[in-house]
């Protein structure tokens, strides 16, 4: 492998794709060990409210930016690190990041907006907590390797030699 690759900018987009990624980590991590524990503790009416509201609000340009950034910097990052070290950990972060787009999409949101549809919250939460809290498990674990990948390959790029 040559390790001239990488070109300008190259260094800027895989930190992005870093960042991105680790904020998102950050998001499935807090719900998994304080939201959902906290709304588990809720009864059913104030569990399916507060879910709903949150379903809500996260669907904003502040989430979406790194959500959706996430995969598509990793993708540019695996591009522009062709031929290096860095390659295998920046497509290892982006099929991860794919992944959980694809967890999100089929299993979460599904749930959210039967949430959303629901007439008793005794039935809906029944329906919506166990499987939800487990998918978004998967989603943090995923995220975290994906951002333990991105580490990785920031570890290893090349890197241009000092000027003299």
């Amino acid at each position: 492998m040559t390790e001239q690759r990488g070109g300008k900018g190259a260094g800027a987009v895989l930190g992005a794709a870093t960042a991105a990624t680790g904020l998102v980590a950050g998001v499935w991590f807090a719900y998994a060990c304080s939201v959902m524990p906290a709304l588990a503790r809720s009864d059913d009416r104030v569990y399916v409210e507060v879910m709903r509201n949150i379903n809500e609000v996260i669907q904003n340009p502040v989430f979406f930016t790194p959500f959706f950034g996430a995969t598509v910097l990793a993708a540019v990052a695996a591009r522009q690190h062709r031929g290096t070290r860095a390659l295998p950990w920046t497509l290892a972060a982006c099929v991860l990041s794919v992944v959980v787009l694809l967890v999100t999409s089929a299993a979460n949101v599904p749930l959210n907006d039967a949430l959303a549809s629901a007439d008793d919250p005794t039935a809906a939460r029944a329906a919506f907590e166990g499987p939800w809290v487990a998918w978004n498990l998967v989603r943090a674990v995923l995220t975290t390797a994906g951002f333990a990948c991105l580490l990785r390959a920031l570890a290893v790029r090349p890197r241009k030699p000092a000027q003299a």
